[in-house]
Protein backbone atom coordinates (compact mmCIF):
# COMPACT_ATOMS: atom_id res chain seq x y z
CA UNK A 1 0.00 0.00 0.00
CA UNK A 2 1.22 3.39 -1.18
CA UNK A 3 1.17 6.64 0.80
CA UNK A 4 -1.91 9.08 -1.09
CA UNK A 5 -1.06 11.25 -2.62
CA UNK A 6 2.88 10.77 -3.52
CA UNK A 7 2.91 7.81 -6.43
CA UNK A 8 5.71 6.43 -7.99
CA UNK A 9 8.92 7.91 -10.21
CA UNK A 10 6.10 7.16 -13.38
CA UNK A 11 3.78 9.60 -11.64
CA UNK A 12 5.85 12.39 -10.64
CA UNK A 13 5.93 12.10 -6.91
CA UNK A 14 6.24 14.81 -4.13
CA UNK A 15 9.94 14.03 -3.33
CA UNK A 16 11.45 14.45 -7.18
CA UNK A 17 10.61 18.48 -6.14
CA UNK A 18 11.84 18.09 -2.79
CA UNK A 19 15.24 16.27 -3.00
CA UNK A 20 16.49 18.97 -6.26
CA UNK A 21 15.27 21.71 -3.59
CA UNK A 22 17.22 20.80 -0.43
CA UNK A 23 20.10 20.21 -2.59
CA UNK A 24 19.77 23.87 -4.06
CA UNK A 25 19.10 25.53 -0.85
CA UNK A 26 21.82 24.10 1.29
CA UNK A 27 21.26 26.36 4.35
CA UNK A 28 17.59 24.44 4.68
CA UNK A 29 18.96 21.16 2.64
CA UNK A 30 21.82 20.33 5.20
CA UNK A 31 19.99 20.26 7.80
CA UNK A 32 17.20 18.73 6.94
CA UNK A 33 19.02 15.92 4.89
CA UNK A 34 20.94 15.01 8.55
CA UNK A 35 17.55 14.76 10.73
CA UNK A 36 16.06 13.04 7.57
CA UNK A 37 18.67 10.37 6.92
CA UNK A 38 21.34 11.12 8.78
CA UNK A 39 23.79 11.54 6.33
CA UNK A 40 25.55 15.30 4.83
CA UNK A 41 24.35 16.50 1.83
CA UNK A 42 27.75 17.96 1.54
CA UNK A 43 28.93 14.28 0.24
CA UNK A 44 27.06 14.47 -2.90
CA UNK A 45 28.61 17.42 -3.51
CA UNK A 46 31.74 16.17 -3.48
CA UNK A 47 30.92 13.02 -5.41
CA UNK A 48 29.50 15.90 -8.17
CA UNK A 49 32.92 17.29 -8.36
CA UNK A 50 34.13 14.59 -9.57
CA UNK A 51 32.83 15.25 -12.97
CA UNK A 52 34.53 18.62 -12.81
CA UNK A 53 37.82 17.25 -12.96
CA UNK A 54 36.91 14.88 -16.35
CA UNK A 55 38.94 16.26 -19.38
CA UNK A 56 37.11 17.58 -22.50
CA UNK A 57 35.19 14.50 -24.31
CA UNK A 58 34.63 12.73 -21.65
CA UNK A 59 31.76 10.64 -21.79
CA UNK A 60 29.30 10.48 -18.49
CA UNK A 61 26.21 8.78 -18.23
CA UNK A 62 24.15 9.98 -15.25
CA UNK A 63 21.28 7.40 -13.76
CA UNK A 64 18.88 8.01 -13.07
CA UNK A 65 19.60 11.88 -13.64
CA UNK A 66 16.29 13.13 -12.09
CA UNK A 67 16.35 16.92 -11.73
CA UNK A 68 19.74 16.72 -12.54
CA UNK A 69 21.66 17.14 -9.37
CA UNK A 70 25.07 15.70 -11.21
CA UNK A 71 25.09 18.68 -13.10
CA UNK A 72 26.62 20.85 -9.94
CA UNK A 73 29.98 19.13 -10.96
CA UNK A 74 30.12 20.20 -14.59
CA UNK A 75 31.71 23.19 -15.72
CA UNK A 76 30.74 25.46 -18.39
CA UNK A 77 33.14 25.02 -21.64
CA UNK A 78 34.32 21.77 -20.26
CA UNK A 79 33.68 19.80 -23.35
CA UNK A 80 32.11 16.67 -21.84
CA UNK A 81 29.73 14.82 -23.34
CA UNK A 82 26.96 13.53 -20.48
CA UNK A 83 24.21 11.72 -21.20
CA UNK A 84 21.36 11.95 -18.77
CA UNK A 85 19.24 9.39 -18.40
CA UNK A 86 15.68 8.28 -16.72
CA UNK A 87 12.83 6.50 -17.00
CA UNK A 88 10.52 9.37 -16.53
CA UNK A 89 10.70 12.08 -19.35
CA UNK A 90 9.20 14.87 -16.85
CA UNK A 91 12.44 14.53 -15.04
CA UNK A 92 14.58 14.60 -18.24
CA UNK A 93 12.90 18.02 -18.69
CA UNK A 94 13.96 19.17 -15.66
CA UNK A 95 17.24 18.00 -15.84
CA UNK A 96 17.72 19.99 -19.07
CA UNK A 97 16.36 22.89 -17.49
CA UNK A 98 19.04 22.67 -15.20
CA UNK A 99 21.74 22.46 -17.62
CA UNK A 100 20.79 25.46 -19.25
CA UNK A 101 20.46 27.29 -15.80
CA UNK A 102 24.40 26.36 -14.81
CA UNK A 103 25.39 27.02 -18.80
CA UNK A 104 26.39 23.72 -19.30
CA UNK A 105 23.30 22.46 -21.89
CA UNK A 106 25.42 22.23 -24.71
CA UNK A 107 27.54 19.12 -22.99
CA UNK A 108 24.58 17.12 -22.25
CA UNK A 109 22.11 15.26 -24.32
CA UNK A 110 19.06 12.69 -22.70
CA UNK A 111 17.76 9.50 -23.09
CA UNK A 112 14.68 8.00 -21.94
CA UNK A 113 16.27 4.64 -20.39
CA UNK A 114 15.01 1.76 -18.45
CA UNK A 115 18.47 1.08 -16.09
CA UNK A 116 17.75 -2.65 -16.29
CA UNK A 117 18.34 -2.44 -20.10
CA UNK A 118 20.13 0.34 -21.06
CA UNK A 119 20.57 1.48 -24.73
CA UNK A 120 24.31 1.65 -24.49
CA UNK A 121 26.99 -0.19 -26.14
CA UNK A 122 29.43 -2.26 -23.83
CA UNK A 123 32.37 0.26 -22.58
CA UNK A 124 31.19 3.37 -23.70
CA UNK A 125 31.08 5.48 -20.69
CA UNK A 126 34.79 6.89 -19.06
CA UNK A 127 32.06 7.83 -15.96
CA UNK A 128 28.89 6.44 -14.56
CA UNK A 129 27.10 8.40 -12.02
CA UNK A 130 23.77 7.39 -10.04
CA UNK A 131 23.20 9.62 -7.01
CA UNK A 132 20.74 8.38 -4.37
CA UNK A 133 19.55 6.05 -7.07
CA UNK A 134 19.96 2.38 -6.71
CA UNK A 135 17.36 2.39 -3.94
CA UNK A 136 14.89 3.36 -7.15
CA UNK A 137 15.14 0.92 -9.01
CA UNK A 138 13.53 -2.41 -8.87
CA UNK A 139 15.99 -4.63 -9.51
CA UNK A 140 19.39 -3.03 -8.09
CA UNK A 141 21.75 -6.20 -9.10
CA UNK A 142 20.66 -6.16 -12.52
CA UNK A 143 21.57 -2.04 -12.64
CA UNK A 144 24.67 -2.35 -10.96
CA UNK A 145 25.53 -5.14 -14.07
CA UNK A 146 24.17 -2.70 -16.49
CA UNK A 147 25.88 -0.04 -15.26
CA UNK A 148 29.01 -1.27 -15.27
CA UNK A 149 28.56 -3.22 -18.47
CA UNK A 150 28.62 0.46 -20.52
CA UNK A 151 31.70 1.52 -18.40
CA UNK A 152 34.85 1.56 -20.22
CA UNK A 153 37.82 -0.78 -18.81
CA UNK A 154 39.33 1.60 -16.49
CA UNK A 155 36.39 3.80 -15.82
CA UNK A 156 34.31 4.62 -12.77
CA UNK A 157 31.08 4.03 -11.39
CA UNK A 158 30.15 6.19 -8.14
CA UNK A 159 27.04 7.06 -6.59
CA UNK A 160 25.01 6.85 -3.34
CA UNK A 161 21.85 4.54 -1.99
CA UNK A 162 19.81 3.66 1.09
CA UNK A 163 20.54 0.52 2.05
CA UNK A 164 19.17 -1.96 4.60
CA UNK A 165 21.95 -2.68 7.01
CA UNK A 166 22.46 0.96 8.07
CA UNK A 167 20.39 0.13 11.69
CA UNK A 168 17.12 -0.10 12.42
CA UNK A 169 16.82 3.84 13.18
CA UNK A 170 16.18 4.00 9.73
CA UNK A 171 13.21 1.71 9.24
CA UNK A 172 10.94 3.99 9.45
CA UNK A 173 12.51 6.22 6.49
CA UNK A 174 12.59 2.73 4.55
CA UNK A 175 8.96 1.91 5.27
CA UNK A 176 7.86 5.25 4.45
CA UNK A 177 10.09 5.24 1.18
CA UNK A 178 8.88 1.95 0.03
CA UNK A 179 5.35 2.57 0.86
CA UNK A 180 4.93 6.09 -1.21
CA UNK A 181 6.63 4.09 -4.51
CA UNK A 182 9.71 6.11 -4.42
CA UNK A 183 12.46 3.46 -2.76
CA UNK A 184 12.31 -0.29 -4.64
CA UNK A 185 14.10 -3.26 -2.77
CA UNK A 186 16.83 -2.10 -2.20
CA UNK A 187 20.23 -4.11 -0.93
CA UNK A 188 22.66 -3.84 1.62
CA UNK A 189 26.09 -2.94 1.18
CA UNK A 190 27.70 -5.92 1.35
CA UNK A 191 25.27 -6.97 -1.66
CA UNK A 192 26.25 -3.92 -3.61
CA UNK A 193 30.03 -4.31 -2.84
CA UNK A 194 29.67 -8.02 -4.12
CA UNK A 195 27.58 -7.07 -7.38
CA UNK A 196 30.41 -4.70 -7.77
CA UNK A 197 32.98 -6.84 -8.19
CA UNK A 198 30.79 -9.74 -9.84
CA UNK A 199 30.13 -7.02 -12.56
CA UNK A 200 33.42 -6.59 -13.13
CA UNK A 201 35.12 -4.42 -10.69
CA UNK A 202 38.32 -4.86 -9.80
CA UNK A 203 38.33 -1.81 -6.77
CA UNK A 204 35.59 -1.10 -4.76
CA UNK A 205 34.90 1.40 -1.94
CA UNK A 206 31.78 1.75 -0.23
CA UNK A 207 31.30 4.23 3.20
CA UNK A 208 28.21 4.34 5.15
CA UNK A 209 27.08 7.33 6.40
CA UNK A 210 23.61 7.33 8.38
CA UNK A 211 21.32 5.94 6.03
CA UNK A 212 23.07 6.06 3.29
CA UNK A 213 26.22 3.94 1.64
CA UNK A 214 28.76 6.22 -0.84
CA UNK A 215 30.19 3.80 -3.18
CA UNK A 216 32.85 4.33 -5.48
CA UNK A 217 34.35 1.68 -8.26
CA UNK A 218 36.96 0.97 -11.08
CA UNK A 219 36.27 -1.51 -13.97
CA UNK A 220 38.61 -3.91 -14.80
CA UNK A 221 40.45 -5.05 -17.80
CA UNK A 222 37.81 -7.30 -19.13
CA UNK A 223 40.04 -8.07 -22.35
Amino acid sequence: MRLPGLGGWNEDPLWSYVYPWLVEHPEVGRPAWRVGTGSDLRLIDEAAAELGTLPAGARVLDVPTGSGVALRGVLPGQGLDVVLADISPTMLGRALATAARRGVADQVRTAVADVGRLPCDDGTFDLVVSFTGLHCFPDPRLAIGEMVRVLKDGGAITGSSILTDTGARYEPLRRAGTRAGILGPMCTSHEAIRWLRAAGCDTVDLQLHGALGYFRATKGDTR
